[in-house]
């Protein structure tokens, strides 16, 4: 959709692929890579562009070019790809009590990670600042 408004404002079809690929993102370095070409050819063809398109800058081209840009993403662009097993104490991760203040001291220097047990030795502190404290205090 994008590339024939383009064309229809006069851009060449390489003038509308380079466009394509900057409103993308894409830096003059990548669109050359993508394209086989040098950087300098695509700031020529970006040259070309900004004066059919009456622009004068890559932001503002991109800005022209939103209404017409696709943003549809496929199910595997945004599937999250969560590993399983890998490290079973990193999957079974027991929550810390909440509930009793009491155990929040013993309970701070020993967690249970799946089957290892972690234990961060002595005094947590008292919570009132006054050294040893973990993080701002229990």
């Amino acid at each position: 959709m994008l590339r024939d408004v383009l064309t229809q404002k006069g851009l060449s079809n390489r003038e509308a692929e380079v466009a394509e690929l900057v409103v993308k993102g894409l830096s003059n370095k990548e669109v050359a890579n993508q394209l086989f070409v040098t950087e300098k050819t695509v700031k020529f063809h970006l040259t070309n562009i900004y004066k059919k398109m009456n622009v004068k800058s890559r932001a503002q081209l991109i800005v022209w070019c939103m209404p017409y840009q696709s943003f549809v993403e496929t199910p595997a662009q945004n599937a999250v790809v969560r590993p399983q097993g890998i490290n079973p104490a990193v999957n079974n991760i027991q929550q810390m009590p909440q509930n009793n203040l009491q155990n929040r001291e013993s309970d701070a220097t020993n967690l249970t990670a799946g089957s290892a047990n972690i234990n961060f030795g002595g005094n947590t502190g008292t919570g009132n600042g006054n050294g040893g404290d973990i993080g701002t205090g229990f």
